[in-house]
């Protein structure tokens, strides 16, 4: 059966999609969800349990406070209030914490430890999915069932204050609030008195129930200038005493009413090493959780450390603290501590309602419930509850009764924990079956259609696929029973819920067909190429050109790279990959250098032969193509010759020479930024120079790189563009120096600090003018077809546009970052390319490695935390959303766009020359 190219990449189009879709649905598993209460309809709370006796008890308890204030600090991590940092700038915290009536906790935080789904966590108890990331960019209005949409159907009054994402969350809830904008991160200061502006008048005012701060000025100072700025204690200390006004307000309030108030603390997220967040680490998963209240009153002694819970443990508390129902969802337990002084009953009354609420969970998405332990720790703990009922209605206070109450306590404690684990194992669990199944329909296409590129390619663009032959035919039956025999296996053995055994049999039988077809369709290709002696052939056109040990390194790390990413730990550590593969073709690079050099065309050593300047070879070398080794690069078939004589002394030594230069430069590169999961915490000189006690030492560093940047780029531009790169490089520096981030010879401190919007506004009109000016010449060479300098020229001033932005976005401790990718671009180019004569495909694939790998040079990494949002706002002076966007995702990925750039511009200039001849580059 014959198909036509584009049919046949249509279809392969079709199946990637679908393979991709079932990889996705099996690893983002469905989360945790209750149909009990939809829409949030109330639902009759849970009797008491009794023993043969009737209890009064099957309404709600009523609220233990009579006002909840909840103070959200963004980013506050544990260390802020519990470590030194917040013995020193939060001194009435500290006090609270130690000798004060309150609870405090070290709330751990699940992935993804960002804005909206950190809320979601708080205000539900679920645990929201890595697909709320990009939620969290535009919130949508919260259906789930939560603590805000159950106090407003409980005629609670509700006010609001800080981060807009609550307003989009909960729209219509409030009966009065001020959202700010949160991804303004140049903003760390209106953006708080925008909250506390409102506070003095709403404090003295009775008419609310419910009143939530959420302040954003921490986690901007440290999105911009890192955990360690002194911005960060001039902010703790403004919370602290933002904190106390609350307080004793709060307090003077209950001294008329006597019902206790609760004011609780909390963050949502906490913030790594670098200022980001988003990831596992340490220091973004621990957030400070504080509960006070005067009811919480402690005895003389009474030495509270913070204990370790769940951040989703706050939803049901802070339901039983309001009288309200726990949101169906919640997968956290009560945080006992807070009824710990109410008397036995009401104890267990609210730990019964906590333990039926998760037990309903658990019996909804875990089809074997009744096995969980959790589970049968519930029912145990039911039946002595009921127990210690009957003795409780018959009025009997002895020891026994004392003694039972403490006993059915532990075992509901033990049976919360249990039941919140085994719920929270569920949503981590991946989809194994369905996961599997996706990955073989996208490796089959993958390999179908390498398989068919040569004749995809050739001049009839048709396929033989052999869909009717004998063999074909008897395989794929084969192989389809095999495939459904697994299925059933599969299905009917697992004990989890899987999406692909949930498919009706009719669909799950025509995946199968459909890997049969393609796993037939795969082995017949790979049949036809060895029958045909093509498979080793690099060209299926020249069957002579062999593939190169360059060639098979090449194939090999791409292929490679590919294949661990099937491994979490490989994605984490993914930069390793890159930097093994780099310095491996570095040697490559140099064992092909020296060969070609000290061999002569009969494979004996000799001297190097002649190359004229500029690596363009005379008409006499030009006409002994055929006249070398075959063993050196038989696969070079219309190269010219790699004969490297008569260089003049300084470019021999440099071609010898600049693998090593490149490695040099790849080394140092690393001591820069550590990036990853593992070594991410250990020091490098990227956090050295960022110290406040080295700004000078990086002052020096950022204007050296910029007059080298200035020298590398510079060559191939117009004079119009050389002006405008100078004058926007000088701008990088004063926009720097505006900011604080270094200082002006004639500066001795940084207290003049300013927003730098002026300065930034200043580069990105330079920016936007050689940009134009490129364009203008890219747009020119195709009206004047001839001319092919001015569009080389016109793209590499586009190149240079966008070196000047990357200069302007990177932190001046990451400016040596780009100068070592210009110089190794210059390098390559040189004495590397030019000189061995590699073929495009090669210059594309070490294009890409070396954009990979100076992606992780930056300091990136696949964790969301290294994404530096501050380099969205840059000129900005207010949240506009297309431009940040751009801006922060330019900045996060301008390692791989400016090598992708480069190779665009080089190419060009190799293939614009009159009869593919190479000119002279840079």
């Amino acid at each position: 059966m014959r198909l036509g190219s584009g049919t046949f990449a249509a279809c392969c189009v079709v199946i990637e999609v679908l393979g991709v879709a079932l990889f996705l649905r099996g690893f983002f598993p469905t989360p945790v969800r209750s149909s009990a209460r939809t829409e949030h309809q109330a639902e009759p709370p849970a009797p008491e349990p009794s023993a043969g006796a009737s209890s009064n008890w099957t309404k709600l308890p009523p609220p233990l406070f009579r006002k909840v204030v909840i103070m959200l600090i963004d980013g506050l991590r544990d260390d802020f209030v519990f470590g030194s940092k917040g013995v020193k700038f939060m001194p009435y915290t500290t006090y609270l914490v130690e000798k004060g009536a309150s609870h405090s906790f070290v709330a751990e935080a699940k992935l993804p430890t960002v804005t909206m789904p950190r809320i979601k966590a708080l205000m539900t108890g679920s645990l929201p999915g890595f697909i709320d990331v990009v939620r969290n960019l535009n919130s949508p209005a919260l259906l789930e069932d939560n603590v805000i949409t159950q106090a407003k159907a409980a005629g609670k009054r509700i006010i609001f204050y800080g981060d807009e994402t609550w307003v989009k969350l909960f729209p219509r809830h409030f009966v009065e609030y001020d959202g700010t904008t949160s991804f303004f991160v140049s903003d760390y200061t209106e953006v708080d008195d925008n909250v506390t502006r409102h506070l003095d008048k709403v404090l003295k005012r009775g008419d609310w129930d419910v009143l939530i701060l959420h302040y954003l000025g921490l986690d901007h100072i440290g999105h911009v200038s890192g955990p360690s700025s002194p911005l960060i204690g001039h902010k703790l200390r403004e919370m602290d005493s933002i904190l106390m006004k609350i307080h004793t307000s709060l307090l003077s309030e209950e001294r008329e009413t006597l019902v206790p108030n609760l004011l609780v603390l909390c963050g949502d997220h906490g913030m790594s090493e670098t200022g980001g967040h988003g990831a596992s680490s340490v220091e973004e998963l621990n957030t400070a959780l504080i509960l006070i209240s005067s009811a919480f009153e402690r005895k003389p002694g009474d030495i509270r450390r913070p204990k370790h819970v769940q951040q989703t443990d706050l939803a049901a508390t802070l339901a039983i603290g309001l009288g309200l129902p726990i949101p169906g969802n919640s997968v956290g337990s009560l945080l006992f501590p807070t009824v710990e002084g109410r008397p036995v009953r009401e104890q267990l009354r609210f730990l019964h309602l906590n333990a039926v609420q998760l037990s309903k969970l658990l019996q909804e998405n875990v089809p074997s419930y009744t096995k969980e332990p959790g589970f049968e720790q519930f029912k145990m703990s039911e039946r002595l509850h009921g127990n210690w009922i009957r003795l409780y209605l018959e009025e009997n206070n002895s020891e026994v009764l004392f003694n039972l109450g403490a006993k059915v306590r532990r075992q509901y404690l033990d049976a919360l924990r249990t039941l919140s684990l085994s719920l929270s194992r569920q949503v981590a669990q991946y989809d194994i079956y369905s996961m599997l199944v996706g990955t073989v329909m996208v490796l089959e296409v993958l390999a179908l259609l390498l398989l068919s590129i040569p004749q995809a390619l050739s001049s009839e663009a048709e396929l033989e696929v052999p869909l009717w032959s004998p063999v074909f035919s008897l395989l794929f039956y084969l192989m389809f029973l095999v495939l459904s025999a697994l299925h059933v296996i599969v299905c009917t053995s697992t004990e989890s819920s899987c999406y692909f055994c949930g498919l009706s049999w009719l669909t799950a039988g025509g995946v199968m067909a459909l890997i049969s077809a393609l796993l037939c369709a795969v082995g017949s290709a790979l049949a036809k190429m060895f029958a045909d002696g093509k498979f080793l052939s690099k060209n299926p056109a020249h069957p002579k050109a062999r593939w190169s040990e360059l060639d098979v390194l090449i194939l090999l790390g791409t292929t490679g790279h590919v294949l661990s990413l099937g491994a979490s730990s490989f994605i984490e550590e993914e930069h390793q990959t890159w930097y093994f593969l780099i310095n491996t073709l570095c040697l490559a690079l140099c064992h092909e250098i020296y060969r070609n050099c000290f061999l002569r065309d009969d494979c004996e050593p000799q001297q190097c032969s002649h190359v004229e300047e500029g690596f363009v070879s005379p008409a006499p070398a030009l006409q002994d193509r055929s006249i070398r080794c075959n063993m050196l690069e038989p696969h070079r078939v219309s190269k010219g010759p790699t004969s490297l004589d008569t260089l003049r002394g300084y470019e021999k030594w440099m071609v010898l020479a600049s693998p090593w230069v490149i490695l040099t430069c790849c080394r140092l590169l690393r001591s820069l930024n550590q990036t990853g999961v593992q070594w991410a915490h250990r020091p490098d000189l990227g956090h050295w120079l960022t110290s406040s006690d080295h700004k000078a030492e990086l002052s020096v560093l950022a204007a050296l790189s910029l007059i080298l940047i200035f020298a590398l780029v510079q060559r191939r531009c117009s004079l119009t563009s050389k002006v405008a790169m100078a004058l926007g490089l000088l701008g990088v520096y004063c926009y720097r120096a505006a900011i604080g981030n270094v200082l002006f010879p004639w500066q001795r401190d940084s207290k003049d600090i300013s927003k730098g919007v002026i300065e930034a506004r200043f580069v990105h009109v330079f920016v936007l003018g050689i940009l134009f000016t490129g364009t203008k010449d890219l747009l020119k060479s195709q009206v004047i077809a001839a001319d092919f300098t001015i569009k080389t020229v016109g793209l590499w001033e586009i190149y240079s546009g966008l070196v000047l932005l990357a200069a302007l976005l990177f932190r001046p401790h990451n400016l040596p970052v780009l100068v070592f990718s210009l110089f190794i671009q210059t390098i390559m180019t040189k004495f590397i390319w030019k000189p061995l004569r590699h073929d495009a495909a090669e210059i594309t694939i070490m294009h890409y490695w070396f954009g990979q790998a100076f992606f992780y040079f930056q300091g990136n990494s696949n964790s969301i935390a290294t994404v530096d949002v501050s380099a969205g706002f840059v000129g900005l002076d207010t949240y506009m959303e297309v431009p940040a966007m751009f801006l922060t995702a330019f900045a996060t990925f301008a390692g791989p766009v400016l090598w992708a750039s480069h190779l665009v511009s080089f190419l060009s200039s190799e293939t614009s020359l009159p009869g593919g001849r190479t000119g002279t580059w840079l």
